[in-house]
């Protein structure tokens, strides 16, 4: 059995998004519940985080989308920059604690004291580009975290794997000029679905070329569609690129349940997913491995698939 890390934390639970949000507390309620259904919590190592020095968030936002955050939660503005991210007072400093949760996992796991992590943290951060919000993000999470492996460890080969069914839009903006970074997403096809962009052509630009690799997904895609695409194209993909740290990008939005996209995944995909990734990290980067918790808005699937991820990065 793995040591795995698990950052999990009640305060995540007080970033308020508004009536009706898909993005709510209640996600966090239900993992919270089904984890330690099934002794998840126990098993775990719990990581230990405070808000993220700002010096941090830096290097991947500018001065002025985060002063113009803090600004919004202190004046108690309901959302930044777009109706989606929805926001309250607290947001800002929870928004920290996510990034910090996040580069903390890191460090347990470059330091040896865990062999994994799953940051089950909120609000979310994929979609946040580095001048502003977008769809539920605030802060680029695993774009922090990434920062920090590149500078705080010289690491010159970082995965970041997106199974997300929203494209990672602010990830892939934030690393397509950086060899050093190899952003695979697999996500619903961007004519049908938020936020229309990760086409297969975006590859990367300048010394970044080729770095960037975005799958698409048709409408109703199942269970063999995306075993097909890992055996086909990710897993060489990675086998070719032999990262030294991978970084998981983990939504739960591409279950079947999912309110908010039309992709037809069962909850064991998410453990075979899983089981793909933990197998490449063993083999190239020494077990290697944070995971990060994006989408999923049906509470049931939401549970059932991120239970079963952190059991299977127990079972590394």
């Amino acid at each position: 059995m793995a040591r795995t890390g698990l950052a999990h934390d009640k305060r995540f639970q007080d970033h308020i998004t508004g009536k009706g949000h898909p993005e709510r507390p209640e996600r966090l309620v239900a993992l919270d519940e089904a984890f330690r259904a099934c002794g998840l919590i126990e098993a775990c190592t719990p990581i230990e985080f405070e808000p993220i020095d700002l010096a941090h968030v830096r290097k991947m936002h500018v001065d002025s989308y985060i002063d113009r955050l803090k600004s919004a939660c202190e004046n108690g503005l309901t959302y930044i920059d777009v109706p989606d991210s929805g926001i309250c007072r607290e947001s800002f400093e929870i928004a920290r604690c996510a990034a910090g949760a996040g580069m903390k996992a890191v460090d347990e796991v470059m330091a040896g004291t865990i062999d994994n992590a799953f940051c089950a943290v909120r609000p979310p951060g994929h979609h946040a580009e580095s001048e502003k919000s977008m769809g539920f993000c605030l802060f680029n999470n695993i774009a922090i975290a990434a920062k920090h492996l590149l500078d705080e460890y010289g690491l010159t080969r970082v995965l970041i794997l997106d199974f997300d069914v929203h494209h990672g839009n602010g990830t892939q903006h934030m690393f397509e000029a950086d060899p050093r970074v190899l952003f695979v997403s697999i996500h619903g096809h961007p004519n049908a679905l938020y936020p229309g962009t990760g086409f297969p052509n975006e590859r990367g630009v300048g010394a970044g070329a080729g770095h960037t690799i975005n799958i698409t997904m048709t409408p109703h895609s199942n269970d063999n569609d995306y075993r097909t695409v890992f055996d086909d194209a990710i897993i060489p993909e990675i086998e070719r690129y032999a990262p030294q740290f991978i970084l998981v990008d983990a939504g739960f939005d591409a279950h079947r349940k999912d309110p908010l996209a039309p992709i037809d995944l069962d909850t064991e995909s998410f453990g075979w997913m899983t089981d793909c990734l933990t197998q490449m990290a063993k083999q190239h980067s020494d077990g290697k491995l944070v995971s990060f918790l994006e989408g999923g808005y049906h509470l049931q699937a939401l549970a059932e698939s991120a239970s079963l991820h952190l059991a299977r990065l127990l079972d590394a």
